[in-house]
C-alpha cells in the first residue's frame, strides 16, 4: 500500500494517542493538530490522503472549519466526529459533502473501516467485483446451456445486464472481456431460440410471451381504474441497460412498483413495434384492417404518423372508448418544452401517452455524425450519454410534475439497439427494404447461418411486399451490407447502433409501472 497520510484534527488530540499508534501499526502516516486555524495551515503545506475533524473545538468550530477546508480543497475527504447527536450539526456535515461521520467515543477499528471506506474503497469493490463475477461466470456459462423458455431468457439477460453495470466500474478489462464473449455466446443461442420459437408463438393455445402487439393490454389496461390519473411513457430504442441507469434518477420521485420484461415483435423496428403497442395488432393485421394507416417498407411517408389514431382504435375494440386520454409524441427539444409548461392541465385524463423520441435520434445521429460517434463509442458510453440526457431533458421535468400530480408512471420502449460490429453480405432487386438489420423483398441472397429467415411472412404475420417476398433478421451483432462498395459501407456503419434483427438487446425490453413517492 502506498504511504496514506491522515491529519487528525481534536482539541483533546492527547486522548486518542492509542488510536493514533493502532493506525501508525496498520502503516498510516498520522498528523495531529489542536484547532481548525493550524489544520488550515497544515492543508496548504502537506498533501493529505483524509481528514479527521473534531467538531466542538475552541476557535473554528469543526463546521467552520469544514467549510475552509472545501473552499481549499473540494475533493479531499473530510470525516467528521462529535460527540453532539444534534440532528442539525449531521445535516450541516452531509450537506458540506463529509465522507464519514462519527459519534464520540470512537473506537480504533471504527476510524480504521472509515478510512478503508473512503480510501480503498474502489480496490475493494474492484476486487470483489471481480471475484463474484468469477464465481457467477459458471453459473452464467450453465444456464445459458441449459436455458429453455422466454422467461429463462429474460431472466439470463437481466443477470447479464446486472453484471456488465457492476464490471463497468471497475478497471478489470479481463472481467469485461469475459463477460463481453459471453454476451457474445448468449446472443447466439438466443438466436437458435428465436429461430425454433418464434413463428409458435403465434399459434394457439401455445404459451407466449407478452409482445408488441399485446403489451398495451396485458400491462397497460389494467392500472386504468379511474381512480390515478396514468402516464404511458414509451421511450423509443430504450435499451433494458439504459433503463437500469435511468432507475435511480426516478427513483428520487416514483417508487418501482413492478418491474417485468417483454419481447419485441420481429422485425426490432419502429414502424413495426411501436404501431403494434399502439394498434395491439401484428403488423399483416394492421395492414388489413386500417390500410390507411399502415405503410409498407417500399410506401412513401413517414411509417409511424398514425399511432394516435391506432390507439383510438385498440381502446374502441377493448371497449374503453368511453377514457379522457391524449397522446404526444415528442421529436424534439422545443415540443418537449412545450409539454411541460401544459401539463398541469393532462391532471383531468384518464391516460397520457408520451412517445419520446430522444435515444432513437441518438442512435441515428451515432450514424451520421462523427461527435455522437466518439461520445458512445460502445455501450457503457451510450449508457452515459443516455443518463446524461435524461437529467436535462423536458421528459424527466415531465416524471417529476407527473409525481407532483399524482400520476401513476408506467415506462417502457418499442425495441433497443445493438452496435453492429460483423458485416453479412446480402443482395436483393431494387424494392428491397434498406434496413441494415432486416431485409424484405423478393430472391434475396444471403449467408445462412448468419440469419433468421422466414420464408412465409403470414407464419409471423407480416406483409408481403410481393408474392414471394420473404424478411431475413440478422443474428448477433451482424449487419447486412451489399457487395456494390462494400468496404466504404462496412466501414461507415461498423459500430453504429441499429436495430430490427435479432438480438438479446433489441427484443426484450423493460416495463416498468411506477408509483409516487
Amino acid at each position: 500500500m502506498n504511504q496514506i497520510n491522515v491529519l487528525w484534527v481534536d482539541d483533546e488530540i492527547d486522548l486518542l494517542k492509542p488510536h493514533i499508534l493502532f493506525l501508525q501499526q496498520k502503516q498510516y502516516e498520522v498528523t495531529t493538530c489542536l484547532s481548525g486555524t493550524e489544520a488550515l495551515e497544515l492543508i496548504t503545506q502537506t498533501k493529505f490522503d483524509i481528514v479527521f475533524l473534531d467538531e466542538n473545538m475552541p476557535g473554528l468550530t469543526g463546521l467552520e472549519t469544514l467549510s475552509e477546508i472545501k473552499e481549499k480543497n473540494a475533493n479531499l475527504p473530510v470525516v467528521m466526529i462529535t460527540k453532539s447527536e444534534e440532528e442539525y450539526i449531521m445535516e450541516e456535515a452531509i450537506g458540506s459533502k463529509i465522507a464519514d461521520y462519527l459519534i464520540k467515543p470512537v473506537n480504533p477499528h471504527q476510524i480504521l473501516l472509515s478510512l478503508k471506506k473512503n480510501l480503498d474503497h474502489s480496490r475493494l469493490i474492484s476486487a470483489k467485483t471481480s471475484s463474484s463475477y468469477q464465481q457467477e461466470f459458471r453459473k452464467i456459462a450453465m444456464d445459458m446451456s441449459m436455458v429453455n423458455d422466454y422467461q429463462e431468457w429474460i431472466e439470463l439477460y437481466q443477470k447479464l445486464i446486472y453484471w456488465e453495470i457492476e464490471l463497468e466500474n471497475i478497471e478489470d478489462t479481463a472481467m469485461f472481456e469475459i463477460l463481453e464473449s459471453q454476451k457474445s455466446e448468449a446472443n447466439h443461442q438466443f438466436g437458435k431460440f428465436l429461430e425454433k420459437n418464434y413463428s409458435d408463438w403465434f399459434l394457439p393455445n401455445v404459451d407466449a410471451p407478452i409482445m408488441s402487439h399485446n403489451v398495451f393490454e396485458e400491462n397497460v389496461v389494467p392500472h386504468i381504474d379511474g381512480a390515478q390519473p396514468i402516464l404511458f411513457v414509451v421511450i423509443d430504442n430504450l435499451r433494458y441497460d439504459q433503463w437500469k441507469v435511468l432507475e435511480p434518477i426516478i427513483n428520487n420521485y416514483y417508487k418501482l412498483e413492478d418491474e417485468s420484461a417483454y419481447y419485441s415483435i420481429l422485425p426490432t423496428a419502429t414502424q413495426y413495434a411501436r404501431n403494434a403497442i399502439f394498434s395491439g395488432l401484428m403488423p399483416s393485421d394492421m395492414e388489413q384492417l386500417h390500410p390507411h394507416w399502415w405503410k409498407n417498407d417500399i410506401d412513401e411517408g413517414g411509417k409511424n404518423q398514425y399511432e394516435n389514431e391506432f390507439l383510438g382504435a385498440q381502446l374502441k375494440r377493448l371497449g374503453l372508448s368511453h377514457l379522457q386520454y391524449e397522446y404526444h409524441k415528442i421529436t424534439n427539444l422545443k415540443a418537449g418544452k412545450k409539454l411541460v409548461e401544459n401539463f398541469k392541465s393532462k391532471k383531468s385524463n384518464d391516460l397520457t401517452v408520451i412517445v419520446y423520441n430522444f435515444v432513437d435520434m441518438l442512435s441515428h445521429s451515432k450514424t451520421e455524425m462523427e461527435v455522437i460517434k466518439e461520445l458512445a463509442s460502445n455501450d457503457k458510453a451510450y449508457r452515459s450519454l443516455t443518463e446524461s440526457w435524461f437529467k436535462n431533458s423536458p421528459l424527466f421535468e415531465i416524471i417529476q410534475q407527473a409525481q407532483e400530480f399524482g400520476f401513476k408512471l408506467l415506462l417502457t420502449t418499442d425495441h433497443g439497439t445493438i452496435n453492429v460490429k460483423h458485416p453479412s453480405k446480402v443482395i436483393g432487386d431494387r424494392d428491397t427494404s434498406l434496413n441494415l438489420r432486416y431485409k424484405t423483398g423478393r430472391s434475396l441472397t444471403y449467408e445462412h447461418k448468419d440469419v433468421l429467415a422466414v420464408k412465409q411472412p403470414k407464419d409471423v404475420h407480416l406483409p408481403s411486399i410481393a408474392m414471394s417476398s420473404s424478411f431475413i433478421f440478422a443474428k448477433n451483432d451482424m449487419f447486412f451490407a451489399y457487395p456494390n462498395n462494400y468496404n466504404h459501407y462496412v466501414s461507415y456503419y461498423r459500430n453504429t447502433y441499429q436495430h430490427g434483427g435479432v438480438s438479446l438487446e433489441e427484443v426484450i425490453i423493460p416495463f416498468a409501472v411506477l408509483i409516487p413517492r
